[in-house]
């Protein structure tokens, strides 16, 4: 009995160990939420898009599954509207870029100015961008409207057109409307982007080139412009992106339309996908997609990380 309650004694007395995580360890079990939670929704549907996307499927034909290997992405590359496609993609791209970063630019520097109500300014500048694509496609479907549109009210008022026109279905007019939709989409953040490098730039700068009688073009060019590279490599990057990828404005306000003059790669994805019901093929669409995206966000990347900092 002596030796038993002495055992028992010892027992209790003797520290408990307690099961101890480093911070470290810790760190990566809180993130095991979401790390499962991305695997569930982003990289099982990318994995099982790539597998599908070698399969011929048809949800029309179920009975004609099978393994095709490479052959959907020969016949996406192959097919004739692929070509037309891709261009009307990469002039999407080329065009929105291009009209983001100069109107962006001048907003920029509007907003950088010692001007009245500088804050009223700042904020409406960044309303177009609290507001979703769909919003915006539906307010352009409105402004372009053929019959009641505020474009046509406006121009026939001033007696710049003689009748009203309908701008979207217009084979001359509706790849502009698209595009025009799409640069107001986007423009507030690359203004954001580019004033927050505006203000970056240290005021002695502007001073030295003013002591030097420099002009307002030679300010801008050998002072802002070079400290601006950067921002705006990070605009066209976001831009290029976001254009290869572009798909809610053209479908509510063109539908691809006329015939094919707005359709994208992305856009000719949904329609294969979608209405022909061709899930191999319309996988082996968005892929292509994706590795075009990926081609040129590789490309801005090198010229992004590749060239020195000015401010070194």
């Amino acid at each position: 009995m002596a030796a038993a309650d002495a055992l028992t004694h010892q027992a209790r007395a003797a520290p408990r160990r307690r099961f101890e995580l480093s911070e470290t360890a810790f760190a990566y079990l809180l993130n095991v939420p979401a790390i499962l939670t991305v695997l569930l929704l982003v990289a099982y549907p990318i994995v099982d898009a790539f597998w599908l996307s070698l399969h011929r499927y048809n949800l029309r034909r179920p009975d004609a599954y099978a393994f095709v290997g490479l052959q959907n992405y020969v016949d996406v590359i192959t097919s004739d509207q692929f070509l037309p496609s891709l261009g009307v993609t990469l002039l999407f791209t080329f065009w929105s870029t291009v009209g983001v970063l100069v109107l962006a630019l001048i907003m920029a520097l509007v907003a950088n100015e010692q001007i009245p109500q500088r804050p009223i300014v700042r904020a409406l500048i960044l309303l177009p961008w609290a507001m979703s694509g769909v919003v915006t496609a539906l307010m352009w479907k409105w402004i372009f409207n053929p019959n009641a549109g505020a474009l046509n009210g406006m121009l026939f008022s001033l007696g710049l057109i003689s009748s009203y026109r309908s701008w979207l279905m217009s084979p001359d007019t509706s790849y502009l409307a698209v595009v025009t939709a799409n640069v107001w989409n986007t423009l507030p953040f690359s203004a954001l982007v580019l004033l927050s490098g505006l203000q970056a730039i240290p005021g002695e700068l502007y001073d030295a080139a003013k002591v030097d009688r420099a002009s307002i073009w030679a300010r801008f060019r050998h002072v802002t412009l070079p400290w601006l590279s950067q921002p705006i490599l990070i605009v066209l990057i976001v831009q290029a992106l976001g254009g290869i990828r572009i798909f809610d404005i053209i479908y509510l306000l063109t539908g691809g339309g006329p015939g094919h003059q707005t359709t994208t790669l992305g856009f000719a994805a949904y329609t294969t996908s979608f209405i022909s019901t061709d899930i191999g093929h319309g996988n082996a669409w968005s892929y292509t997609v994706a590795i075009l995206t990926l081609v040129i966000a590789i490309f801005y990347m090198k010229l992004l990380y590749g060239r020195g900092d000015i401010r070194s």
